[in-house]
């Protein structure tokens, strides 16, 4: 009897627990594409020399943008062939990006102290900037 008891007691828990209430909420994304070229003399070192800079304006970033939706990056070495997404390390240099109200920018840093002074770009690169959000 105490067998049954104990049967009964684990169905009607493993019962109760499986039931789950799910609310799923779909909403109309938005993906905006800009596709730009930064020229070799737009990268621009810090004054302490270890970070390269080239600033690219996109003025669909607002404060919203910045607040709720979300962007990514890529670059291109070879004219939009292949992309890469940002962050990422070749040769040693570290390539970031820091999105603010009005645009992005790029950075190139050393990614350990044996060299310090990050390599510049030596030929024009294509940056893709994907902005996904509600309503761009």
């Amino acid at each position: 009897m105490k067998k049954l008891t104990i049967l009964m007691l684990c169905i009607a828990t493993l019962g109760l627990a499986s039931c789950k209430k799910e609310t799923l909420v779909q909403q109309n994304n938005t993906i905006l594409t800009v596709v730009r070229d930064i020229s070799t003399n737009a990268w621009a070192l810090s004054s302490d020399g270890k970070t390269f800079s080239a600033n690219i304006a996109v003025p669909e970033i607002d404060q919203f943008h910045l607040d709720n939706e979300g962007t990514l990056v890529y670059i291109s070495y070879n004219s939009g062939a292949s992309y890469i997404a940002l962050p990422f390390v070749y040769n040693v240099d570290a390539y970031s990006f820091e999105v603010y109200k009005g645009g992005v920018s790029i950075d190139v840093q050393s990614s350990d102290y044996q060299a310090t002074t990050p390599i510049k770009p030596t030929s024009t690169v294509r940056v893709k900037i994907v902005l996904v959000g509600n309503d761009l």
